[in-house]
């Protein structure tokens, strides 16, 4: 690749160890390090004057942090940010907020160069995902939207079980709060939600940020759980999870769990290798979800790369349920919605902020059906 077309990248850190070893891994990788900064503000000077293709961002930093740099960058000029992230409470919950001002992913920070060396790929990876981004829809994200409230459903009382399957991946976090926040308490179906996370404590933040701002109750998923209606059970970070109504599960120990009979419940495996280079997988949820809910059940794609979901999604469509996916316009990343609508699979396509008035509407329609 010639030198003028390589991604070119402004690396953040008030450490001059990491910068140097962000630098490193990256030059490896074939991008180029246009400068290095040592806080918030110079990292917000460096980008007017610089206009890097990706940032990647230091949360906890001197002058000004990582936080407060990513506000000013995005409402100034909006490029894509990844962040670097310390894996505590307190950075995680950070980390979302930076995600909330329109940083577009995360990487668990390592404390040491072997650590360092154990994210190579995953960072060189992610810096290259980022400059498929599209720009307008970062620069949509980084405006304020209009405020929208719960969308209102009128249920027929029915005592199917019905199931709503939501993946995401890069965007995602930022995503579901478009989505979440606007479904009614009241909803007459189990939300089984899929947000390619690494393990710590970074999906529990997010839950809970949802949950505050939320009508309905959001939470990560436990083992052998009985999902309610009404309710939003996220896979933990770095752990598949799939649904079933066996009365019985065999833990990985051999032992035996009981739950209520014909009650649809989770299990979570830790051990399970990655599906589609991911854990948690959205195929592995959509499909167990098919297995026990049937014709059912609603998928809904949402902004990430890859494909993971597609077939997922197919299933569900093979079966006579309902699928959903984010168009082109405001996914940050089109690719897991594109293989499933590449696949065609998908029965509407629409704009993020119109999919939590879909799921309602698909939900009564299925409420109606004898």
């Amino acid at each position: 690749m010639d030198r003028d077309e390589r991604i070119k990248v402004l690396v953040v850190d008030d450490s001059a160890f990491m910068r140097v070893m962000i630098k490193n891994i990256l030059e490896r990788g074939g991008i180029d390090v246009l400068d290095t900064a040592r806080d918030g503000y110079e990292a917000v000077n460096k980008t007017d004057k610089l206009m890097p293709d990706v940032i990647t961002m230091d949360v906890d930093m001197p002058k000004m942090d990582g936080i407060a740099a990513v506000k000013e960058i995005m409402e100034k000029n909006p490029r894509p940010i990844i962040m670097l992230s310390a894996l505590t409470t307190k950075a995680a919950s950070e980390t979302f907020k930076a995600l909330r001002y329109g940083a577009i992913d995360f990487i668990p920070k390592p404390s040491s160069s072997y650590g360092i060396k154990k994210i190579e790929g995953e960072l060189i990876d992610k810096v290259i995902a980022a400059t498929r981004i599209d720009m307008n829809a970062l620069r949509l994200r980084s405006l304020k939207g209009v405020e929208r409230g719960v969308v209102e459903g009128r249920w027929k009382e029915t005592d199917k079980e019905i199931s709503i399957v939501i993946g995401g991946s890069t965007g995602g976090p930022s995503a579901f709060e478009q989505i979440i926040p606007l479904l009614p308490g009241n909803i007459p179906a189990s939300i089984i939600s899929v947000q390619h996370m690494p393990p710590g404590n970074f999906m529990d933040c997010m839950a809970k940020r949802l949950d505050k701002l939320s009508e309905i109750g959001v939470k990560v998923a436990k083992n052998f759980e009985i999902l309610k209606r009404g309710k939003v059970y996220f896979a933990p970070g770095g752990m598949h999870l799939a649904v079933s109504k066996s009365s019985i599960f065999k833990r990985t120990d051999g032992t035996s769990a009981h739950t209520k009979k014909g009650s649809a419940n989770m299990t979570l495996y830790r051990d399970a290798p990655p599906l589609n280079a991911v854990k948690p997988s959205v195929d592995i949820t959509m499909k167990s979800a098919v297995s026990t809910y049937g014709k059912n059940t609603i998928g809904v794609l949402l902004t990430g790369m890859g494909s993971d979901g597609a077939i997922g999604m197919k299933e569900i469509r093979d079966c006579g349920g309902r699928t959903i996916a984010c168009d082109e316009e405001t996914s940050l990343i089109f690719g897991m919605p594109k293989a499933a609508i590449e696949l065609k699979v998908v029965d509407e396509i629409v704009p993020l902020y119109d999919i939590a008035e879909r799921i309602v509407r698909n939900v009564e329609i299925i409420c109606e059906e004898q």
